[in-house]
């Protein structure tokens, strides 16, 4: 099985196996934590969820930490990116298990919101800083190879920590702290992992000419417009296309995601712990996607390079998704989860083959922050937009048809570009 083999000369790059090792640790408590998170708001006895609700804790979750992200670029490039890993790991450990007394001492919602916001503030230094690692780790050659299986491995790392936050859930219904609890201590075995490595091994390199960091704190829309001037130079215009395209695949994933809360909810379960459970197959099934991603997509881009694979991807989630959510049944709706796992996964290791590839290493952070902010405002625009069309149960003709022309028009435009 060519992913295995690859996997397999992969692994022989120890550095390689320890940033990994760091990067399922750190999702599969990213995964554990963001269920807690859908539980509390979604499925909590007490509480009515709305498309409207959902979409308002996503912009209270994502948006503000949006701000975090030039930030983040900005220090990733002077800060040790081992480091980063340590401290930000431990930290969420702490504000982690700082949440989950608020839920077990039932604190008001916004302060709840408020200790969420500063775990996942902290996951944007992190998720950032292991994608500008990664061609510290692995020699150009591999490096394709290398961004279909670590991010692959990560997301299913997460969808993994995701179904063990469900079973927990499930069998302490009573109360989300035990399952924050949990997340809490995966973030402090990444910690420890990341001690594994050199401090000095992931870069960012010493000799790299940076101004006073007081200096690029103020500047920090000088340095986001030099790090876009960088990434829209002719030899970068392919950066740029991948970069749109998977901004709006993002919108529609966030769209659906919407409405497959809701479904599970109320349209398909009798009550929120029958829908944590079709939530939690679901999630199983998009896993089986990703899985499906890694395996296809290396030789795929390979044979049709990566920008024709992203439209490839797009074209399918165009035909597919009509097709099996307009039913608006559990099977197409399991199918759907599969195909939206792959073609989502299949594009997102694309487009960081083509970022990582264009862009030189001293730029990498800050462009791989504006990679997340523009991924978490097409997130939550696609979550306000869902909240406008729909109904009460999640049944939205007009949702699922919409999301089929964006990802036509994804899949023509990257097309075109190729061509071109």
């Amino acid at each position: 099985m060519p992913a295995v083999r690859d996997l397999r000369v992969l692994l022989r790059f120890r550095d390689f196996r320890r940033l990994l090792s760091v990067r399922l640790l750190s999702q599969g408590a990213d995964g554990v934590y963001q269920v807690a998170l859908a539980a509390y708001v979604v499925f909590s006895p007490e509480k009515q969820a709305s498309a409207a609700a959902i979409a308002s804790a996503m912009a209270v979750l994502l948006l503000p930490y949006s701000l975090v992200g030039p930030f983040a670029g900005v220090l990733l490039d002077r800060w040790r990116r081992r480091q980063v890993f340590v401290y930000g790991n431990l930290l969420r450990a702490l504000l982690a298990a700082a949440t989950a007394v608020l839920v077990a001492g039932r604190a008001p919602d916004w302060l709840f919101y408020a200790s969420a916001l500063c775990v996942t503030a902290v996951n944007r230094f992190v998720l950032a800083g292991l994608s500008a690692a990664l061609p510290r780790v692995v020699d150009t050659a591999r490096l394709v190879v290398a961004n279909s299986l670590s991010p692959t491995a990560g997301t299913l790392a997460a969808t993994a920590g995701g179904g063990l936050a469900l079973l927990v859930r499930l069998a302490v219904s009573d109360s989300d702290a035990p399952v924050v609890l949990l997340g809490a201590a995966l973030y402090l075995c990444a910690s420890l992992a990341s001690l594994s490595m050199a401090p000095g091994l992931l870069g960012p390199d010493p000799g790299h000419a940076l101004p006073h960091l007081g200096t690029a704190l103020v500047g920090t829309a000088r340095e986001l417009s030099a790090a876009v001037r960088h990434l829209a130079a002719p030899p970068r215009r392919e950066a740029v296309w991948a970069l749109a395209a998977m901004t709006l695949m993002r919108f529609c994933y966030g769209a659906l995601l919407v409405m497959l809360l809701m479904l599970c909810r109320y349209a398909f379960s009798s009550g929120p712990q029958e829908g944590l459970r079709l939530l939690g197959l679901a999630l199983g099934v998009s896993g089986a996607g990703f899985f499906a991603a890694a395996v296809v997509t290396p030789a795929a881009a390979g044979r049709f390079g990566p920008g024709t694979w992203i439209s490839v991807c797009a074209g399918t989630a165009a035909v597919l998704e009509p097709a099996l959510g307009l039913p608006f049944a559990t099977g197409p709706m399991l199918a759907a989860a599969f195909v939206l796992g792959l073609v989502t996964q299949g594009a997102k290791i694309a487009t960081d083959t083509i970022v990582q590839s264009a862009v030189d290493d001293g730029f990498r952070g800050r462009i791989f922050s504006v990679y997340d902010v523009l991924f978490n405002v097409a997130f939550v625009g696609a979550a306000g937009a869902a909240a406008l069309v729909l109904p009460p149960d999640g049944r939205s003709t007009v949702l699922v048809v919409t999301i089929a022309v964006v990802y036509g028009a994804v899949a023509a435009a990257m097309a075109r570009f190729e061509r071109g």
